[in-house]
């Protein structure tokens, strides 16, 4: 968990997907989460955490529908929602929320 709270931490935002490989939904989000870090670059970072993989902190921050999405801005989550959205709607909101 201490290591979480040094990624979101960050002096960027930061777009966390939360997923699983055996969630459709999770599974075609990946291009879009590799677009939108591609289109953000340094402004902002992007992390993709696997629940299965960490799931005392999926349960710390209630992760029921996958695939959820979260921005951090230095350490306070700021925006979060569940389900498929597409990149440019994405970088959108990164870019509405901090003027990148």
């Amino acid at each position: 968990m201490s290591k979480f709270g040094e990624l979101i931490n960050a002096q960027v935002p930061v777009l966390i997907d939360f997923y699983t490989d055996w969630n459709e939904s999770s599974v075609l989000m990946h291009p879009v989460i590799k677009d939108v870090a591609a289109a953000l670059g340094d402004k902002a970072k992007v992390i993709k955490i696997d629940v299965d993989k960490n799931q005392e902190l999926a349960e710390a921050l209630r992760i029921k529908g996958l695939p959820t999405l979260m921005i951090y801005k230095e350490g306070q989550m700021i925006w979060r929602q569940s389900g498929e959205l597409d990149a440019n709607t994405l970088i959108g909101i990164v870019q509405e929320q901090f003027n990148v």
